[in-house]
């Protein structure tokens, strides 16, 4: 499966209801796993977000799918990047001319 960091930013809505978190995180947590993904790990982090979560997904499209999903209940906007382990690195460099 692939690796996606997906970071997060409160809304309005998601800060105001913030004590709710921790029952939005397993519902999210459960979405991921109806999807086939898996939360690997959730931080709440200082700074330009309020939330990281490391993903383990077979697809972008069920990234996508499941980031539309949580952003259509209106608490959080998401980020997401697609993340190479060092092993995949190493193959992508040893294919480079």
């Amino acid at each position: 499966m692939a690796t996606y960091i997906v970071m997060l930013r409160f809304t309005e809505q998601g800060i105001k209801t913030v004590t709710e978190g921790p029952i939005r995180v397993e519902a999210a947590k459960q979405l991921c796993r109806s999807q086939g993904a898996e939360v690997k790990s959730y931080y709440l982090v200082m700074g330009q977000y309020d939330a990281v979560v490391i993903l383990e997904a077979p697809d972008d499209q069920t990234v996508a799918e499941i980031g539309l999903a949580l952003g259509v209940l209106g608490n959080v906007r998401t980020e997401t990047l697609r993340a190479f382990t060092e092993d995949e690195y190493r193959k992508i460099i040893a294919k480079l001319p």
